[in-house]
């Protein structure tokens, strides 16, 4: 237990703290630009679209390259072949250099293609050109995490990337003053400071991946001495095997991106059979920008299951240590099932006084926010069975689960937002029944292949049970809060109870076991502070 906790729940601890100062500040500047006098709902709108398009491109070169490669790293590395772990990066790089260069050539091309016929959004126009010279940066950077992931060395990865979101935040709000300030608040500029500041970003959390890896080349060339089982392969077959794993775990990235896409796509074209123009693209700004926003919080937090479960289950399943990966999954599920569901019944319960809290100039959205919060549980989920699948090899399986998901959003989506009784609240819809599809096949096929144990008391009715108990009593706070002080005020205050509430309903409930416990930082203080409490009892 002691060796798990030091190689698998500090490397997650180091990503989930770095992904928690990347939402954190990702919110900040979000905040900062929806409360922007001239940015607001319909600038969103314009970032947002451009965005999606460079994520759509993004995740071909690079989002599912970090597993990908951390997996074949991590196999190699298991077995002492750090030598054919070091081929295995130096060609990845070079490889995933020219695709990378390829998608950033494409989008600046292309940027008035996507833009007027694709997105029907002319303003979004230069946020694409903004973007394109960073899918490179991300691509090489991307290739980079994988191999210190690979080696379990998480905290490269998670550095660069708060570095990265740092630098995103206060060049973002640099560039749009600049642009505000001599443009007298042209929002499509706005829209374009804002995406070229994260190409500025992504270069600098490339510059800092590269000089980590300088400073670490004598470690690395002497693991590669001490090499053992090392068998060489050509360039040709190494190739192969990189994009045997990357393209099937690129594909559910990339279909994580089309997802988003899809409302690109439809959401204004679906609302203009109803309302004007200028009225469909805020409908589609406060989906893309505030709601997605808020949704994706607990998900960034989460990702830190899927990212570390890669290496560490491939590295088990290479020495046909198939406990070890059964006990990694089952307690991923479990904390991430204890992530999933406060946030969704948080974000659901206090839809609109978060909207209000969060953003006062602009504060429509309450119902889609609510809908949308059931994406959350399901969504956190996925990405942990995902990693899962992705560590014993089942690297398809997320592919196609998400597949079939996002075939029957873009259905509902075209069925649901024409109708002026549903609108944008039909994305919302859709996004629901494409995670909960996800959701099912993916964790069918994972139940088939490993025997995982997540016990209904133990994993689904206990943390439900601590979830009712955190939203009444919050709901309620808030409530009487709102009668005597300011709503902003209340809202803080009962988020701060609900958190409370929530983590002393974990502990009385029991559902974390002595060892699960013992797993977590600071976990054997923890624990002898309970046994002192007589919440636990000594085993």
């Amino acid at each position: 237990m002691k060796n798990m906790k030091e190689s698998f729940m500090q490397g997650i601890i180091a990503i989930m703290f770095s992904q928690i100062m990347i939402k954190i500040l990702g919110l900040l500047y979000k905040l900062y630009l929806t409360n922007k006098e001239g940015f607001g709902d319909e600038g969103n709108a314009i970032y947002s679209s451009g965005f999606q398009i460079y994520a759509l491109l993004l995740t071909l070169s690079s989002t599912g390259v970090p597993n990908a490669i951390s997996k074949l790293i991590s196999e190699k590395v298991a077995i002492g072949d750090n030598k054919g772990a070091h081929r295995i990066f130096k060609i990845s790089f070079v490889t995933f250099a020219l695709i990378g260069l390829l998608g950033t050539i494409i989008l600046f091309f292309g940027a008035n293609y996507i833009a007027n016929n694709m997105l029907q959004i002319p303003e979004a126009e230069l946020t694409l050109v903004a973007l394109s010279p960073s899918i490179f940066f991300v691509a090489v950077a991307s290739v980079i995490r994988g191999y210190f992931n690979g080696r379990e060395h998480m905290r490269a990865s998670a550095n660069s990337q708060t570095l990265e979101q740092v630098f995103k935040t206060l060049f973002t709000i640099i560039i749009v003053e600049i642009i505000a300030t001599f443009s007298t608040g042209n929002t499509v500029l706005m829209a374009a400071g804002a995406n070229l500041a994260t190409t500025l970003a992504t270069f600098l959390g490339f510059t800092y991946l590269y000089l980590y890896y300088i400073s670490k080349r004598r470690e690395v060339w002497q693991d590669v001495k001490s090499s053992v089982n090392y068998k060489p392969q050509s360039i040709k077959i190494i190739i192969k095997q990189i994009l045997m794993v990357a393209i099937p775990v690129s594909l559910s990235s990339l279909l994580s991106a089309i997802n988003k896409n899809i409302d690109a796509f439809t959401v204004v074209r679906g609302l203009k059979t109803f309302l004007t123009e200028a009225e469909a693209k805020i409908q589609y700004g406060i989906l893309g920008g505030k709601v997605d926003t808020l949704t994706s919080l607990p998900l960034s937090i989460n990702i830190a299951f899927s990212v570390a479960l890669v290496p560490a289950i491939a590295k088990a399943i290479a020495k046909k240590d198939t406990y070890t990966a059964q006990k990694r999954i089952s307690y991923s599920l479990l904390l991430t099932t204890i992530i999933g569901l406060p946030c969704t019944a948080g974000l659901f319960i206090f839809a609109r006084p978060i909207l209000n809290l969060l953003f006062p100039n602009a504060t429509a959205g309450t119902v889609v926010l609510q809908i949308s919060s059931l994406t959350i549980l399901f969504t956190v989920l996925a990405q942990t069975i995902n990693g899962a699948l992705q560590g014993i090899g089942k690297v398809i399986v997320p592919a196609i689960a998400l597949g079939c998901g996002v075939f029957a959003k873009f259905i509902i989506n075209i069925l649901l937002v024409p109708i002026p009784e549903i609108g944008v609240n039909g994305a919302a819809i859709g996004s629901v029944i494409c995670h909960i599809i996800s959701f099912i096949i993916g964790f069918t096929v994972l139940k088939q292949y490993l025997n995982i144990d997540f016990g209904f008391k133990k994993c689904i009715f206990k943390p439900i049970m601590a979830t009712i108990i955190m939203s009444s009593i919050s709901y309620w706070a808030y409530l009487q809060l709102t009668e005597v002080i300011a709503e902003r005020i209340s809202t803080i205050i009962a988020i701060m109870v609900a958190v409370t509430v929530y983590i002393i309903s974990i502990v009385l409930l029991k559902i974390l076991t002595k060892d699960e416990i013992m797993m977590l930082p600071y976990g054997e203080n923890i624990y002898n502070m309970l046994l002192k409490l007589r919440i636990y009892k000594e085993t």
